[in-house]
């Protein structure tokens, strides 16, 4: 059965190829972009079933009368695929202030309010999809992208959360976390904080070397990632979280056992803080 979809970020990457897959199956697709070039580009794509909105995540108060529009222009929205944001790199101390808030008024505001958008009327028809584009680095981390990841992060919890709460009105919410594919996600897409601090050079300089010179190689297929997307509409009860490549799942498995490791190793200390005479927990 053909569904109208909303994508954010569909000039490139991702966005545009689940975007290609969902038109090529037959659903209607609005997506958003930033300019008038990637609009035009877009509509071409399919001129009766895609539409192009123009939308900045970081400026939340256009987000709901533009997801009003493309309602207006395609029908009710079945599927959010909420995949438009971009990477921060730089170490923590060398990152500013407002880059931290500029990544998550883009990354988790930009897309809590999207979201906040399409819920209520998916509530009130019991009936509605919604996949969060996280990030394995939302899972795991690696030095260089503390704030990015922490915004993939607060990603992460959100959505697990909210699947929790709208699953009894037949909302199914799955975050989805890529590893790296080959987009150019680290390459135009990725702002870099200058350097200032030697003090990092030795473990950080390899690091930003490597990132830029394998930029658009990533071991993912972007298509394929589509094609997964879009398998999950056909699956009564999806994943509430879902990783996408190889990479990410052995390296955010390595990250959780890191985790575990010093929850095991500091156990006697974790339970030590209990009160000697009873209590209740959250749960």
């Amino acid at each position: 059965m053909s569904k109208t979809f909303l994508i954010t970020g569909v000039s490139t990457g991702l966005g545009l190829a689940i975007a290609r897959r969902a038109l090529a199956a037959g659903h209607r697709v609005a997506g958003t972009v930033r300019t008038e070039r990637h609009a035009a580009a877009f509509q071409a794509l399919d001129p009766d079933r895609a539409r192009a909105f123009i939308l900045d995540l970081a400026d939340t108060d256009r987000i709901e009368p533009a997801v009003r529009a493309a309602e207006a222009e395609l029908g009710p929205i079945d599927v959010l695929v909420a995949n438009a944001g971009y990477g921060l790199e730089g170490t923590f101390e060398e990152s500013s202030m407002a880059e931290l808030r500029h990544q998550f008024e883009v990354n988790v505001f930009g897309t809590v309010a999207t979201v906040k958008a399409v819920l209520p009327a998916m509530r009130e028809r019991r009936d509605g999809q919604i996949f969060v584009i996280t990030s394995m680095g939302g899972h795991t981390t690696f030095p260089g992208l503390a704030f990015y990841e922490g915004s993939k992060h607060a990603l992460e919890g959100i959505t697990d959360t909210l699947a929790q709460e709208v699953n009894q009105f037949g909302v199914r919410v799955t975050a989805v976390a890529p590893g790296a594919f080959r987009t150019d996600w680290a390459g135009r897409s990725l702002v870099r904080s200058p350097r200032s601090i030697p003090d990092y050079d030795a473990l950080f300089d390899p690091i930003r070397t490597r990132r830029q010179s394998l930029a658009g190689q990533g071991i993912g297929d972007p298509d394929r990632a589509g094609d997964a997307v879009l398998s999950l509409l056909e699956v009564e009860n999806p994943p509430v979280h879902l990783l996408l490549g190889s990479d990410a799942v052995r390296l955010v498995a390595a990250g959780r056992r890191r985790v575990q490791d010093d929850f095991d190793a500091w156990r006697e200390l974790s339970l030590s803080t209990d009160s000697t005479d009873g209590g209740v927990t959250v749960a």
